[in-house]
């Protein structure tokens, strides 16, 4: 039985955002901190032993430092990396063995990259080291990972006592005082770096769509000169949600428009179309209980520890400024299919804030328009003449007043 969790194609304003066309997958742009051809390749990953002892061996082309240390709930293990290349198989990760459940790889920021052991039971780090190279073997890393139990876990974890610091999204945007008057519009590819977020059955990923659409959209607003527009990721980076809220906050946005692409898993059914989001305190429907839930997890996919975050803020200003921004963000939504869920990323009190699906990988008509140049610069200028609308109607209201 077919699941209908939007329509075939959503309105923004009166522009029609569909209809599939022909076209190659986006490819994200490659990270300009370093030359691809200076970086360190990560060339091979090896899984040995049982459920007692664990070995994770990673090949490299030379010598890199790393730090490695352990997280709960979920058990993992994250090892930070200078920026290197990961040349590994596509299904690498994906599968484990011993006391490695399975493990992810990618950037986590400009110059850093990490992969991200998950733990099939509490294990402690016995030894974690480099070997050079040496007979004919590449340099090495190796982690050597021993069954414990959760009390020992987590009292490690005390005594280490470390703080993952996230990938701030680059600052130099709207410095305070820059006189100039328009207002800000905050673009927010999800995902990116080591959170691929969804994935077609074909292999293209959710955060590369994202992220070629987000470029289209930007430069689309920045081209009628109206608005000033900030990104919180440009290339494939990972970026907290946290941060990605507080990138929206710190510049006082109009407006923040966050990007993903959705999927439903095959005994869910199909659904096609756009869906937009915007902030409740309860879902609307199952379905978008879920997707909140699968997107509020980017984060312990990178492997940060959120216990320090703080909880949310009850104070009556800053709840009055959320059921403002909250109506401001159902305006923007309205002429579109709109539901509602409770996503971190939309938690910004004080900032109109919608989340778009852009389409479903899991459905081959979508993906045929998500991987499209044509269909993307159609639907980004479609995106960006209901942002004009919306925004002009706002600023008029205001000059009234």
């Amino acid at each position: 039985m077919s699941v209908r969790a939007a329509s075939l194609a959503i309105v923004f304003g009166t522009i029609v955002l569909g209809g599939a066309c022909a076209g190659e997958p986006a490819v994200a742009p490659a990270p300009p901190s370093r030359m691809a051809s200076d970086l360190p390749i990560a060339s091979d990953i090896r899984l040995a032993g049982d459920d007692a002892q664990t070995r994770f061996v990673v090949d490299f082309s030379q010598k890199i430092d790393f730090r490695a240390f352990a997280l709960a709930n979920p058990y993992r293990v994250v090892i930070d990396l200078p920026q290197v290349t990961f040349q590994f198989s596509p299904k690498a990760g994906e599968g484990g063995r011993g006391l490695v459940k399975a493990f992810r790889f990618g950037l986590i920021m400009q110059g850093g990259s990490r992969i991200v052991v998950d733990l099939a039971r509490p294990a402690r780090v016995e030894k974690a080291f480099t070997v050079d190279a040496a007979n004919g073997q590449p340099y090495r890393f190796v982690l050597e990972l021993v069954a414990t139990d959760r009390e020992a876990f987590l009292r490690t974890v005390a005594l280490e006592n470390r703080t993952v610091e996230p990938r701030r999204p680059d600052a130099a945007v709207d410095p305070k005082g820059s006189g100039d008057p328009r207002p800000i519009i905050v673009i927010d590819p999800g995902h990116g770096g080591i959170d691929n977020g969804t994935r077609a059955a074909s292999g293209e990923m959710e955060k590369t769509i994202v992220l070629e659409f987000s470029l289209a959209l930007r430069d689309k607003l920045e081209k009628t000169g109206k608005y000033r527009v900030a990104m919180t990721r440009s290339d494939d980076t990972f970026v907290a949600l946290a941060d990605r809220v507080a990138f929206a906050r710190a510049r006082q946005a109009a407006l923040f428009i966050s990007i993903h692409a959705d999927a439903l898993v095959r005994r869910e059914g199909d659904a096609q179309g756009a869906t937009v989001y915007t902030l409740s305190e309860r879902a609307s429907d199952a379905r978008a209980a879920r997707l909140a839930e699968n997107e509020n997890q980017a984060d312990a996919i990178a492997g940060l520890d959120l216990s320090s975050e703080p909880k949310e803020i009850a104070d009556i200003l800053i709840d009055l400024a959320r059921r403002e921004t909250k109506t401001f963000s159902l305006q923007f939504a309205q002429a579109l299919v709109a539901q509602s869920a409770a996503f971190v990323v939309l938690k910004a009190p004080d900032v109109p804030s919608v989340l778009v699906e852009l389409g479903f990988v899991s459905n081959k008509s979508d993906l045929k328009s998500l991987v499209s140049a044509e269909w993307r610069e159609r639907s980004a200028d479609a995106m960006a003449q209901a942002v004009d609308a919306f925004l002009s109607t706002r600023m008029a209201g205001t000059s009234r007043n």
